[in-house]
């Protein structure tokens, strides 16, 4: 996909990055006095109370048969026997890991009073495509080393970036939902895939209402899939007139205990560093770092909830459905959701308008001419061109009355023409 697409001219030199917030920092808790794990005793890691074995600086390692690069930021005055908070910050497309770290993680490393390790991966060719799932076998690659290597508090690891960082950060929270606590999303869409994404996790989305680059659609449709995972009212949150030069954050109501969802919706483009009462960007004034320290910080001192019982998979879904139940009434209903010149992403709300529970679905749709499926989540398919069908996975088949899922998928070729004879069978 194109490069231009992700990436303001107006950044390009570096503008976009975020810096250091203004006002006192918030501690959020030290690092000896993270979350506890249940009766009492700490969710540390093999790190703890053995010498350290990562030093901050850049490093690299090994991941799905590549070298790859990461910074590591390890706080001043380290303690191996204090289980400490770890982010990742993602890059924007066209960024990096040393321009992540060098504006202190999104202006929040010099928010966190020496709490937390902060850690930025390199993405392949500048970006997060996160083809078969190497992006994010490379997370899990740096979280196990970084645990092993440093004493840190399982259940307070959390992910945050920028644009194509953004979309990472969501495909982070789709596919790996009891390991990260939280996830904030500047400016997102699903660019790198949403393996998964059934299950809660605590999501904060920052969206400009002008974005000329991602349009906040697509920040809208990410929050949403965590609105319903996390079991949340569903609202349309108020968003300010264009012209304000202002911010709106929601939190959203009715949520599950432990699993909030924020939504900010600001006066701007494409940026994450917007200012109120301001229509340019500035790294030193943004409202961004406090507020996504804040939402982050409210989990010290906490453990998330028990997890539903039906975990997705950490990598793709398996090749056979589930066992068939009692038969439902299902509809299938496609969305365009982005396109770029040679490709497009698309969407499918799969959704069971019956009375009984819906035990497996099948849908079945045309591509045109020249259109061809190069990944898909939350779904297994047959055939990628032509007449396609895709069966659910093994964790979203069953439906209650007037539940729905969806199922999404990248393909080349022009996106002028739609997938047509869009149906969906049920057993």
């Amino acid at each position: 996909m194109p490069k231009r697409r992700f990436f303001l001219p107006a950044f390009a030199v570096g503008a976009v990055l975020v810096a250091v917030a203004a006002g006192p920092a918030l501690t959020g808790g030290g690092g000896g006095t993270a979350a506890a794990a249940t009766n009492g005793v700490l969710a540390a890691t093999a790190g703890c109370g053995t010498a350290p074995t990562l030093t901050s600086g850049t490093h690299s390692m090994q991941s799905s048969g590549q070298s790859r690069t990461y910074i590591l930021r390890v706080p001043d005055n380290y303690n191996n026997s204090h289980p400490y908070r770890l982010v990742f910050g993602l890059h924007w497309l066209n960024g990096s890991a040393g321009a992540v770290a060098s504006a202190g993680y999104y202006g929040l490393q010099p928010l966190s009073n020496n709490s937390t390790i902060f850690v930025a991966p390199q993405g392949i060719n500048n970006g997060w495509a996160n083809t078969n799932g190497q992006d994010l076998t490379l997370v899990d690659d740096l979280t196990r080393l970084i645990e092993g290597g440093l004493c840190v508090d399982t259940t307070q690891v959390f992910a945050l970036g920028w644009s194509y960082g953004g979309a990472m950060s969501y495909a982070i929270a789709c596919a790996r939902p009891t390991v990260f606590r939280a996830v904030a999303v500047l400016s997102g869409a699903n660019l790198s895939g949403c393996n998964g994404g059934t299950q809660p996790v605590a999501y904060f989305g920052i969206h400009g209402i002008h974005d000329s680059v991602l349009n906040i659609s697509n920040g809208r449709s990410l929050r949403d899939t965590f609105v319903r995972n996390n079991g949340c009212t569903q609202q349309s949150p108020r968003e300010p007139a264009q012209g304000s030069l202002t911010h709106i954050t929601t939190t959203y109501s009715g949520c599950r205990p432990g699993y909030p969802v924020q939504w900010a919706a600001f006066d701007g483009d494409h940026t994450p560093s917007p200012v109120d009462g301001s229509a340019s960007p500035n790294d030193a004034r943004t409202w961004t770092s406090g507020e996504i320290w804040k939402f982050f910080a409210q989990f010290a001192n906490t453990t998330p909830p028990s997890s539903p019982s039906s975990t997705p998979p950490s990598s793709a879904p398996p090749s056979s459905p589930p066992a068939s139940g009692q038969p439902g009434t299902c509809t299938a209903t496609y969305r365009a959701v982005n396109s770029w010149p040679g490709g497009f992403q698309g969407e499918v709300a799969v959704a069971n308008n019956g009375s009984t529970t819906l035990n497996g679905w099948t849908v079945r749709l045309t591509l045109a001419a020249g259109q061809a499926i190069s990944s898909l989540w939350s779904g297994v398919n047959t055939g990628t061109t032509g007449n396609v069908t895709v069966r659910n996975a093994d964790y979203n088949g069953t439906l209650t009355a007037n539940a729905t899922t969806t199922f999404g998928f990248v393909a080349t070729g022009s996106s002028s023409t739609p997938p047509g004879n869009v149906t969906c069978v049920s057993p």
